[in-house]
């Protein structure tokens, strides 16, 4: 298949000069991007993001129901199973109980003590800790990056201040920590959102836990006292008792099928198209609504991975590379379902040339204005991809452009990440980073831009094409610091080619 009436794709440093004029698109793959449906995908997501599936929370039968639905969808585009069990890649991982019969948490500052109950406390670990008068470490935002002399030993704890929220950070900044051998590490949950949760992330990953135990607290007293410290190594002690969790196993599913390709120098190379089909559950108490719905975060990307699949698997003639559609498990709690899937890759890394990983595609309603025909990328200029999209969005009426204010801040609070890590060019593509109700109750499908995001996904699907019959991958940008690790672990995947 081609683009163009004769030949393949040019390679992709020639995009900008081939596509500055106006190149005309085959008739099939015309065809293809005129599949996509609004009514389709009002269709899916109204299933996916309903109340029935209860939020999607990882684990939970609606997440369940959520990957046998989409499997289904993959078998009827006639996409090929990938995973181990079908369309299913099976994830052993383990769900715990705390055991809060002897819990004990008090911290001593400014002359006075604030003693914390355990329904005050969220275990995000199973781990057993138990400290008497530990030297504390507290941390915001804005605070540096502590040396491991700093925090080992001691109780660290992220807080985001009287502002502020449990957010993004505090999980960036703790992956980073467990290489610091802190006693414990606190994360300051001051308006409760991490409490509403049904299953209170009590999820394990048994080929990597947690070194030390992780605890969200919900307490205004001790807040209060912690408004008064000066972030860094604090004037206070904590002392905590937590006795190691219960263990239960779990199996968890990504789920995966694939569009193979036709060239046989390339169909063994892959470009997946991801998104996570996970939410946050239900709120545990309260009046009214309290499901998690999840349509735009992330129902939205999960319902355009399968308009895609469906849309090019209906090509007449395949392209080049296969195609990948896989939905993670997980991501709300971590990432797991993207980190189980670059520990275990269905499709080799080495392979494996992009990931286009689709969230909040759903919403024009940002909270920068509205976003009509619109798309961004994050880490906009780590790589090459985003520019093949910005020509796919030339041919099909939307705007790719770099948000300024976001690109480089996001790229690490999706599944893309994990896939980064591992030196394939991984990005999201998104409509609107900030949207209200962001992780509300009230992020319902009705809200839903439908004849927006079936735009959107039709650039999509064009760029996706593109990545897959090109014969030229796109790469990091060597210049670029901010991509080194990412570059690093690309040519030691690549060394031997």
């Amino acid at each position: 298949m081609s683009f163009l009436r004769r030949g393949f794709l040019p390679g992709i440093l020639l995009l900008s000069a081939c596509f500055g004029q106006s190149l005309p698109l085959t008739p099939e793959v015309q065809s293809a991007l005129d599949r996509v449906s609004a009514q389709s995908l009002r269709g899916n997501l109204s299933f996916l993001a309903s109340d029935l599936l209860e939020g999607r929370d990882t684990p939970s039968r609606g997440l369940d129901l959520a990957a046998e639905y989409i499997a289904a969808q993959f078998r009827r585009a006639g996409l090929e199973p990938a995973g181990g069990d079908g369309y299913f890649q099976t994830a052993p991982f383990e769900v715990y109980e705390p055991r809060t019969d002897h819990f004990r948490l008090e911290l001593a500052a400014g002359g006075q003590t604030v003693a914390v109950g355990a329904g005050e406390v969220r275990a995000q670990s199973p781990a057993a800790v138990d400290v008497k008068q530990a030297g504390v470490f507290l941390m915001h935002a804005d605070t540096p990056e502590p040396q491991a002399g700093d925090v080992a030993g001691k109780v660290v704890i992220l807080d985001a201040g009287k502002s502020g929220q449990l957010g993004g950070w505090m999980f960036r900044r703790m992956r980073a920590l467990r290489a610091m051998q802190p006693a414990a590490v606190l994360l300051i949950d001051r308006e409760g959102m991490y409490f509403q949760s049904e299953a209170s992330n009590r999820l394990v990953d048994p080929e990597a836990a947690a070194p030390q135990a992780v605890l969200v607290v919900h307490s205004a007293p001790l807040a209060r006292v912690l408004d008064d410290l000066p972030p860094g190594a604090a004037e206070a002690a904590v002392t905590l008792h937590l006795d190691e969790a219960v263990k239960k196993p779990v199996t968890l599913r990504n789920v995966i099928g694939v569009l193979r390709g036709s060239d046989p120098g390339l169909r063994d190379s892959c470009v997946l198209v991801t998104a996570h089909y996970d939410h946050i559950g239900v709120r545990t108490s309260g009046e009214g609504d309290r499901i998690y719905n999840g349509a735009n975060d992330d129902g939205s990307g999960t319902v355009s991975v399968i308009e895609l699949a469906h849309a090019l698997a209906a090509l007449p003639h395949r392209p080049k590379r296969s195609i990948v559609f896989l939905t993670f498990f997980g991501e709300e709690k971590g990432g797991f379902g993207a980190r189980y899937y670059a520990r275990h890759p269905v499709f080799p890394i080495e392979k494996t040339v992009a990931d286009v990983n689709l969230e909040q595609l759903g919403r024009t309603d940002s909270t920068e204005g509205p976003q009509i025909a619109t798309a961004t990328f994050t880490g906009f200029e780590y790589s090459d991809l985003p520019e093949v999209f910005r020509e796919a969005g030339k041919l099909t009426g939307v705007t790719v452009y770099k948000d300024e204010q976001n690109s480089d801040a996001f790229f690490s609070r999706s599944d893309n990440q994990m896939l980064a890590n591992q030196g394939i060019p991984a990005h999201t593509v998104c409509v609107a980073f900030e949207y209200p109700d962001y992780h509300g109750v009230s992020d319902h499908w009705e809200k839903i831009d439908y004849d927006n995001m079936a735009k959107v996904d039709r650039m999509l699907a064009l760029g996706v094409l593109m990545l897959a019959d090109n014969p030229a991958p796109p790469h990091w940008d060597a210049k670029n610091s901010k991509v080194a690790s990412y570059l690093k672990a690309w040519k030691e995947r690549h060394a031997g080619d």
